[in-house]
């Protein structure tokens, strides 16, 4: 009789949670070796319970799970440690990435570099530096486009492959991938250079951190880096998107 498989001491974070029952919950997790999974947290809801404390969005932990079924079963989790709890506008970003990630990644699909980066941004995220928001995201949002796939080279026209002149202006736009800009694309598009000091970034060996510095003063980039995530999503605006318009107009 086959056993069923135990993973032990797995760097993780929770991107989401559902009841399941009255005292159970099923997460969304993302983990460094095993990308997006399921996990059913048995009695996890009661007072006693030693997940109730643990199992927080935002939050690096170390997993143990088993099983063969689509959904496996919670084991152990422990919490690492050093990692602030983000807040205000930082809590709202930090929920905006998870759901890039249950929207964008498939699940038992591994990504470590992208895990990496998602450390990172948390980080920022918990950070005091709030200066550091926006370009954190920015990396974030470009690392995980490539990982997955759907981000072109960036150093490159993408349907003629012709070279990118320094001066001149590209925009990055769904399906077409990086194009010159028209006149009514100016402000949203980013010159040649900028774009080729991407792509070197982000083949940097560090490329979180090659990126965040790489993206300062990009305020042009945020525009096209939405349209796409959402053309990729299917939707027009995504949740947490909807939610910080929402209390920006209280």
């Amino acid at each position: 009789m086959a056993t069923s498989r135990r993973i032990s001491d797995e760097p993780a974070f929770v991107l989401h949670r559902y009841d399941w029952s009255e005292s159970s919950l099923i997460l969304e997790v993302f983990s460094r070796h095993h990308g997006r999974i399921a996990l059913v947290a048995k009695g996890a809801k009661r007072p006693s319970s030693n997940f109730r404390p643990v199992l927080l969005p935002l939050q690096p932990l170390r997993v143990a799970f088993g099983g063969d079924a689509e959904i496996r079963a919670l084991k152990g989790a422990e919490w690492v440690g050093g990692q602030v709890m983000p807040t205000g506008d930082a809590l709202l970003s930090g929920y905006y990435v998870n759901e890039l990630l249950l929207r964008l990644l498939a699940r038992d699909d591994p990504h470590p570099r992208l895990f990496d980066a998602y450390a990172a941004v948390v980080h920022v995220l918990g950070s005091e530096h709030g200066e550091a928001l926006q370009p954190g995201l920015r990396a974030f949002e470009l690392l995980l486009l490539r990982e997955i796939g759907l981000l072109p080279s960036l150093d490159a026209q993408t349907t003629t492959l012709q070279d990118l002149q320094p001066s001149a202006r590209y925009a990055l736009v769904p399906e077409g991938g990086l194009v010159l800009a028209g006149a009514d694309q100016e402000r949203a598009s980013l010159a040649g250079a900028q774009w080729q000091d991407l792509q070197r970034a982000l083949d940097d060996e560090a490329p979180y951190t090659a990126t965040l510095r790489a993206v300062a003063g990009m305020q042009e980039l945020k525009p096209q880096l939405r349209h796409l995530l959402h053309y990729h999503c299917g939707v027009p605006t995504l949740r947490t998107r909807q939610l910080m318009l929402d209390l920006q107009a209280l």
